[in-house]
């Protein structure tokens, strides 16, 4: 077994149970005891779990986003790039806050005719960065300031959300499976990601291979919801993937 399989199948023990020993993990998975040590050990440095006498924890949250942004990169930049390339201006488009939207930012703030509308303070710096050049329009969503990421969030940012209409809306969940759809950990996020969904024609989800088969606290937008699923080819190899593929009308793995 692969070791992305491996720590899907941790990751959803944990999710189970809270708590796994290392016997348990090397019973359902059938492997040794220094390749659970090994399992672990990766898994705590991304956030995921924290390492306790016998065994390990479920630690409950996503990692920050300071974390989030140094893993998987050249998996979250190929899957910006795809979105980009499938963006015909002029649209308006709804970005919600991440990592990999950071970076789509990026990729779009070399595009022309986009109208923004976005939560995150770190997409709208990569926008800003390209003004003097390109005829994009940005709105940047009031609100209170997040204390887990740079956006804004509460009931005022879902206030002026509701006030406008977007061709896509661009949203990078902790997880996604075909029952829950995609989720995230945090309530505020969620809340964000669904009124952007409610107000635009398609709901894109970029998520990365570690994200396919999992589920995280809150649904925020049911799979028969999205239009479009963007990730990188390590994704078909996940648990839960044929099942996304068999509810999703279009899938890209790049």
């Amino acid at each position: 077994m692969w070791s992305e399989a491996r720590h899907q199948r941790i990751q959803l023990m944990l999710q189970r149970y809270e708590r796994v020993s290392t016997t348990q993990v090397m019973t359902a998975l059938g492997v040794s005891r220094e390749t659970v040590r090994r399992d672990f050990l990766e898994l705590e440095a991304m956030g995921v779990l924290k390492r306790v006498h016998g065994g390990a924890v479920h630690i409950g949250d996503e990692p920050p986003i300071d974390k989030r942004s140094t893993l998987r990169v050249s998996a979250k930049q190929a899957i910006a790039k795809a979105a980009a390339q499938r963006i015909d201006c002029p649209l308006t488009l709804f970005m919600d806050a991440g990592s990999t939207t950071t970076l789509l930012a990026r990729e779009l703030s070399l595009l022309s005719e986009l109208t923004i509308i976005t939560n995150s303070l770190d997409a709208a710096q990569s926008f800003r960065q390209q003004a003097a050049t390109q005829s994009n329009q940005i709105i940047i969503l009031g609100g209170e300031l997040s204390n887990h990421l740079a956006a804004t969030t509460g009931s005022s940012t879902i206030t002026q959300i509701q006030r406008f209409h977007a061709d896509i809306a661009l949203l990078s969940p902790v997880g996604i499976d075909a029952r829950y759809g995609a989720s995230s950990f945090h309530h505020d996020e969620a809340t964000i990601a669904r009124a952007m969904s409610e107000r635009a024609h398609q709901t894109w989800i970029l998520a990365d291979h570690s994200k396919i088969g999992t589920r995280s606290r809150e649904t925020y937008c049911p799979v028969q919801e999205i239009s479009l699923l963007i990730s990188n080819t390590s994704a078909n190899q996940r648990e839960g993937f044929k099942e996304l593929a068999d509810c999703i009308d279009e899938i890209v793995l790049v």
